[in-house]
């Protein structure tokens, strides 16, 4: 008999491809996609449940199905396809997770917790260290919004490994995932025409890519490998930062520094129009910046990113094409004033 893996949140593009992906794995028997929206993507051969884990009904399809490792990956800062409320959101992030994690306390069967976090949980503020690690507390607790949400949510995962010692826990804290396929809210930014910046700050920025997100999941949700161990918390990032200056000629983008007070009012007529959730905590990671170390995630998880920052950034815009500076092309211009230059100071003397 192999493992029964129920994963949480299939419904969007990051959950479905995990679906497919951990499918292939010799010891899985059975895999089962939990969602309270019908995904519009295929899960393969995956059986698929139509729940919301914000109900108690999740604790009786883990009984029922006798699930060994849970995925738990519906916890994010967006609402899927821009549907929903941040209320809605936030219900499922917290709410949801406390039901779950209700569910699997009850459920003898369960063997396995992998939880998808996030590196927001550090905040942004202007007095963080240079590099956060694992047991780095923030200088600034996150207020609101998914920073929040995800503070809560380990909360009660720390509570439920404390209740089930027995359960193997990991919680993944990931940077923003970015790919071609990627649905983050830094992604959503990125794909903006022009990118708002806060004048005076160039802070430093850390990505995953998403198919390194997609093997570190299977590396979590498997057994360990030797020498290894994939219980606990891992940050989880590619090597490397990109300024923001660099990441906007990457893609091409030109940049409209603002003052902080009018990038708040740009937030909102943003969002009122739909083109993109542009929140507080992003507001503070574009203007201070966030950078986590990655030595257990190598060390102890045993997990090796293939992409840097940089060519995580590099898959993404090229997914994106050219924007309207395109590098290439601002390249040749520069390369041309700076010909003509020597020339008109000849003519001068």
């Amino acid at each position: 008999m192999g493992k029964v893996v129920l994963v949480t949140g299939v419904a969007r593009r990051l959950g479905g491809r995990f679906v497919r992906r951990i499918q292939r794995e010799p010891d899985v028997a059975r895999v089962i996609g939990v969602d309270a929206v019908t995904p519009e993507h295929h899960l393969g051969g995956a059986d698929f449940v139509r729940a919301d884990i914000r109900h108690p009904a999740i604790g009786k399809l883990l009984a029922e199905t006798g699930v060994d490792t849970v995925v738990h990956m519906d916890i994010n800062g967006t609402p899927l396809g821009g549907r929903g409320s941040r209320t809605s959101v936030k219900e499922t992030n917290v709410i949801g997770t406390m039901q779950l994690l209700g569910a699997c306390q009850k459920a003898p069967s369960v063997q396995r917790l992998v939880v998808k976090s996030s590196t927001n949980v550090y905040g942004s503020a202007p007095r963080d260290p240079a590099v956060f690690n694992e047991t780095t507390p923030p200088k600034s607790l996150p207020s609101g919004g998914f920073a929040k949400d995800a503070v809560e949510v380990e909360g009660y995962v720390r509570g439920f490994a404390r209740r089930r010692p027995d359960v193997a826990v990991c919680v993944l804290r990931f940077a923003n995932i970015l790919g071609p396929c990627a649905d983050s809210p830094l992604a959503e930014y990125f794909a903006l025409p022009v990118l708002p910046t806060v004048i005076g700050y160039d802070p430093r920025l850390q990505v995953v890519h998403e198919e390194d997100a997609i093997e570190v999941l299977r590396i979590a949700a498997s057994e360990p490998a030797r020498s290894t161990l994939n219980s606990g918390t891992f940050n989880i990032a590619g090597d490397g930062v990109l300024l923001l200056s660099q990441a906007a000629r990457r893609l091409g983008r030109p940049t409209l520094p603002l003052l902080l007070p009018t990038l708040r009012w740009a937030r909102t007529a943003l969002r009122s129009v739909g083109i993109t959730d542009f929140s507080p905590e992003q507001i503070r990671l574009l203007t201070h910046g966030r950078v986590v170390a990655t030595n257990q995630m190598r060390e102890t998880l045993g997990f090796e990113p293939r992409y840097s920052t940089a060519g995580a950034f590099a898959d993404y815009a090229r997914s994106r094409g050219p924007g309207l500076l395109p590098p290439e092309t601002l390249a040749r211009t520069v390369d041309r004033l700076a010909g003509l230059l020597p020339a008109r100071g000849a003519a001068q003397n």
